[in-house]
């Protein structure tokens, strides 16, 4: 065994026997995370053929790779919960008994590195040492995934110290699933496209992925380990573990606040995470632009650490218009997947900045001109990149010990009825505005323009257990905060007029709607009532030099009880999909809002 040395552990050596035993690599590498790892990984690719080295003069130490066709995202109907009881699972996650499941998986893992290196990353969930950290051991055959664990999180010899001869790891095991015979060459991105399974193991906190090398599919520290089974940690044992941004804003006096929010796909998650507020004065700085986990400390408030180490983002739509600083980020040491590569050796995708060109070699590898009528990078084309190269991230984005949250914002993207920002009235409050989060589907999508897509917390395909019993998780943790809880926002950047047009200019100006925020928490701007929560005055949100008449504003936070009251039948409607798991706190919160609504009539 390559590098046994590292460690001591004896359940930690004893496990990774027992996966060798299993799946019969030619070969087993225990990662030390150093630089020349990382270099030898990239190398490793580029020989085998997955990988490319981009042009040095564009893209300094990057590659770019081409998934397999049949590879190229998250798969949410191979994703299990895997516990004893299917209500734990709750109905909005794929349930299966473990031993069924493991009956499945076993047949399937016998062998399945037969030809292949088995590399052994232990990496580190958090600043390594950090009370909120916690640590994993993800066993795998992928290259690609050693590379990007290496960029992702932290990895090898400092988490096996931290660990030493008898810590708790969570053990994460994942194959691309494609054993080689004798002689056989590897193909250029191997997977196993009939036989996808994503399972975790809450009650043992366990992860196994077998058949995709893509993304949070193989890269187990991201969604796997971070969301689905830290959440279920995180009922445990009192901490929360959640599907958020963290950013710091710094006043012109000084004065630091630290915002977490929640938001679903499309809906600007990442570009509030890493903007540049026009607001003179105010600086923004991101702690992480996707996972907070987040604890309570001596002082009764809750402290949030970014468990990752870098981003790992969506391609297209990113440009220096909607996300300066994540383009910045990107400019060297990146992994580059399912974009298209220009001639002159750089990256190319749908919406980056400048002309588009007249030739492109696109995501399958073909040649590529504008006129073909197909897109060059696929959709959910990917770079990942690393944190410290962000050029707004935090000076204490790393910090051990995290940061205290003063502020949560949920949000979704609504053309209609959801005012531009309001503030609830209280933590129960506030846990039900993350319950109801919806978004609009777009025109594409099934169903069609303006139905309503509920996605808690930006939760919903995240949750390690029955959605219902997270939203106890959260009261239960506003019982034991009281005061001390963060105030909870709602926003949405996305209202249109009657003619379609934006109402908000959002991206920057959306600092403005931050500076409330704070303010609201040191009770220095001004909220009125409403049904929905307390609304900002015109006077209280800083517009200046903003073109805003008084009729675009009044439409901005026009709260109709009517449409509010659809709204509210919709949100009865989700709730009772959870049956009698669903708090009761929640069901009285609904029926308080459409009295209110009735009311307001």
């Amino acid at each position: 065994m390559t590098n046994a040395t590292l460690t001591n552990h004896k359940k930690l050596l004893a496990w990774i026997d027992e996966i060798k035993e299993l799946t019969t690599p030619d070969d087993i590498y225990i990662a030390d995370g150093s630089k020349e790892e990382y270099q030898n990984m990239l190398n490793l690719m580029v020989e085998g053929g997955t990988a490319q080295w981009l042009a040095e003069d564009k893209k300094p130490n990057s590659v770019l790779i081409f998934s397999d066709p049949a590879d190229v995202a998250r798969v949410e109907d191979r994703t299990f919960i895997c516990c004893e009881k299917e209500e734990n699972a709750g109905p909005t996650n794929n349930w299966k008994d473990p031993k069924e499941m493991k009956d499945i998986l076993m047949p399937l893992f016998k062998g399945c590195m037969k030809g292949r290196t088995m590399y052994v990353i232990p990496f580190s969930m958090g600043p390594v040492g950090s009370p909120i950290a916690h640590i994993g051991v993800e066993i795998t055959d992928s290259p690609y995934v050693v590379a990007n664990m290496h960029l992702m999180t932290r990895v090898g010899k400092p988490v096996l110290d931290v660990l030493g001869e008898d810590g708790e790891y969570v053990p994460c095991v994942h194959t691309v699933g494609a054993p080689l015979a004798e002689g056989e060459k590897s193909a250029a991105w191997p997977c196993n496209a009939e036989n996808k399974y994503i399972t975790h193991f809450p009650e043992t906190n366990e992860i196994w992925s077998f058949g995709s090398g893509y993304g949070g599919n193989a890269l187990l520290g991201k969604k796997c380990f971070a969301l689905r089974i830290a959440s279920t940690m995180a009922k445990r044992e009192g901490w929360m573990a959640e599907h958020m941004l963290i950013l710091k804003l710094t006043s012109p006096e000084g004065v630091e606040k630290y915002v977490a929010a929640a938001f679903p796909s499309a809906c600007g998650k990442t570009n509030l995470a890493m903007m540049n507020p026009t607001i003179p004065g105010w600086k923004v700085e991101c702690v992480g632009d996707d996972i907070a986990w987040m604890k309570f400390k001596e002082d009764g408030r809750l402290y949030a650490i970014n468990p990752e180490a870098g981003f790992f983002g969506v391609a297209p739509g990113t440009n220096y218009h909607s996300n300066p600083n994540a383009m910045e980020s990107l400019k060297a040491n990146s992994i580059f997947t399912n974009v298209a590569l220009t001639d002159d050796g750089d990256v190319w995708w749908e919406d980056i900045d400048g002309d588009v060109p007249a030739h492109l070699i696109d995501w399958n590898g073909n040649d590529w001109t504008p006129d073909g009528g197909k897109k060059a990078a696929h959709p959910n084309a990917r770079f990942t990149a690393p944190a410290a190269q962000c050029p707004v991230i935090a000076p204490n984005w790393a910090d051990p010990e995290g940061v205290p949250i003063d502020a949560i914002l949920f949000g979704g993207r609504r053309a209609t009825t959801q005012p531009l920002a309001l503030e609830a009235s209280n933590w129960e409050h506030g846990t039900f505005l993350g319950a109801a989060m919806a978004s609009e589907k777009t025109a594409a999508a099934a169903g069609g323009l303006g139905e309503l897509r509920f996605d808690p917390m930006a939760m919903l395909p995240f949750i390690g257990y029955n959605m219902a019993d997270y939203w106890g998780h959260w009261l239960e943790m506003g019982d034991k905060g009281g005061d001390n809880m963060p105030k909870v926002f709602y926003v949405n950047w996305f209202r249109k007029d009657e003619e379609g047009k934006w109402l908000w200019p959002g991206f920057g100006e959306n600092s403005r709607v931050l500076k409330w925020v704070v303010e609201r928490c040191d009770g220095k701007a001004d909220a009125v009532d409403s049904p929905i929560g307390k609304l900002p005055t015109k006077e209280a949100m800083d517009l200046a030099g903003l073109d805003m008449s008084d009729k675009d504003w009044d439409s901005l936070m026009k709260v109709d009880a009517s449409e509010w009251l659809d709204v509210a039948g919709k949100i009865e409607e989700y709730f009772a999909k959870f049956g009698d798991k669903l708090p009761a706190r929640l069901t009285k919160q609904l029926e308080a809002l459409k009295a209110r609504l009735e009311a307001a009539k």
